[in-house]
């Protein structure tokens, strides 16, 4: 849904019957939000406007005057095979829905049945075109290499090829209405990347951001749906959610792994259904936003053990985004080090010191457990504290050396150091394998070397010269 308009693609209506057209046009905006929507009442007219307008699926009846339906249906499967057809038939032939699903068709409904059936096989087609859009983008970019629209992300500083990849998948998918689950280690930049889902999706409406840890069921409703006048005690006056304040523009609710199992069933709704109750209302209204979630938490254990809605975590991860640890961008740290050195020297009133070539060394063998964000803390704190024109490395050190101390750098997982099929080395061997891989990572210095070893430099330095010797 782009400035109002769901789906992105047009939705062609083609029937002999006006009053059908328009009473299944109001069915299905009402019912489904659909708005972009073209009306056909000669079935002459379909293939050109397939031709010149930018048509995704197409509703057609079979029993038409000048060109039938089946005719049709075979018209647009050969000549414009990116197009879904529903086909709408007075009839309830098996045989004929047979034949039509044979030639192409996505689906076949009778007009006499329920028209919720035939709204929700509408919605299902929709989807389904969203994402064959989104899997023809995502192909072309990664193929290609390209971002279209890099501006979007000019506020994330990176050179990384896996934030790269992150990138092309937001810009394949920024035009669906499907809510985007953010996946990434606290400090990531997870805020920056639904600011960045809002630029690309070209919506008119604000970017409206709530954390919702720690809000318990009645605030979470409250928060996001709003109230009536009188709906609790202290509601003196009626007052919009922040779905309503996000209308036409894009919802962002954070932390989503926290929420209570009764929030999500509330959350779940929303999504499926596409509308709301405010509190005291029984007048339901429908959300006019696009809905992005974030979470420090891995969800799939969660729903896994019970904790989190398996329906609810399969609904939110239509789109997933998972952003890398800083640990694994190694060469964003020069350049996000450059850059909070000059943000905090602005903010500072300070000139932008010179940075020891040693510090992006020392800290790209460092874990960063609190990603970009502990990052900028220490350069901030760095900076505060800086007089000389050299950056000193004192705070870095200290903050490594805090983290060290509280246990912070223990391994993940095991992991294989050696081939299972091969002799051990000796000790002696080991050590100097070890010795040689902390000055490769230390890039020779001596000084980095040794605190990865966890030896003095000159117990280091020792050993060095035995190794030339």
């Amino acid at each position: 849904m782009v400035n109002g308009v769901y789906p992105s693609f047009g939705l062609l209506l083609v029937d002999d019957e006006a009053s059908f057209l328009r009473s299944l046009s109001i069915a299905l905006e009402r019912n489904a939000g659909i708005t972009n929507i073209q009306r056909c009442q000669d079935s002459r007219e379909v293939m050109s406007i397939l031709e010149r307008e930018n048509i995704g699926l197409v509703t057609l009846d079979l029993t038409m005057p000048h060109l039938s339906g089946e005719k049709l249906l075979a018209q647009i499967v050969e000549e414009h095979p990116e197009v879904g057809v529903i086909v709408i038939s007075g009839l309830n032939q098996v045989e004929t829905a047979v034949n039509c699903i044979k030639l192409g068709a996505f689906d076949y409904f009778v007009k006499t049945d329920e028209p919720d059936r035939l709204i929700a096989g509408v919605r299902r087609a929709i989807r389904l075109q969203e994402l064959r859009r989104e899997n023809q983008e995502l192909r072309k970019r990664f193929l290609y290499d390209t971002l279209e629209r890099p501006e979007a992300f000019a506020h994330i500083v990176t050179g990384d090829k896996g934030m790269r990849s992150v990138f092309q998948y937001l810009e394949s998918v920024a035009v669906s209405r499907q809510p985007i689950l953010i996946c990434g280690e606290s400090g990531t930049g997870k805020e920056l990347i639904a600011r960045a889902a809002h630029t690309l999706s070209d919506r008119t409406g604000p970017l409206v951001c709530v954390n919702v840890a720690g809000l318990d069921d009645n605030m979470f409703a409250d928060t996001l749906f709003g109230h009536e006048r009188g709906a609790f005690t202290g509601a003196n006056q009626e007052r919009a959610g922040m779905i309503e304040r996000a209308a036409g523009g894009t919802l962002f609710l954070d932390e989503i792994g926290d929420l209570s199992m009764a929030s999500q069933v509330k959350l779940l709704r929303l999504l499926q259904e596409g509308e709301y109750y405010p509190l005291g209302s029984d007048r339901p209204k429908r959300i006019q936003a696009r809905v992005l979630v974030a979470t420090h938490q891995d969800l799939a254990r969660k729903q896994a053990s019970g904790e989190f809605r398996k329906d609810l975590y399969y609904r939110l991860r239509t789109h997933l985004v998972r952003i890398p640890p800083l640990r694994q961008r190694k060469q964003d740290i020069q350049l996000l080090l450059e850059h909070f050195l000059a943000e905090a020297a602005d903010e500072l009133g300070k000139s932008k010191p010179t940075m020891p070539r040693e510090l992006p060394v020392l800290l790209s063998n460092y874990s960063f457990p609190g990603n970009v964000r502990e990052l900028r803390a220490m350069v901030y704190d760095a900076m505060s504290v800086h007089r000389s024109r050299m950056l000193s490395m004192d705070v870095f050190k200290r903050a490594i050396d805090s983290h060290l101390e509280e246990g912070g750098e223990t391994i993940a997982e095991e992991r294989a150091v050696f081939v299972a099929d091969e002799p051990l080395p000796n000790l002696h061997e080991v050590t100097d394998l070890l010795v040689q891989e902390a000055m490769r990572r230390a890039e020779g210095n001596q000084s980095i070397a040794s605190r990865l070893l966890g030896v003095s430099q000159p117990a280091l330095s020792k050993r060095l010269k035995r190794l030339q010797s």
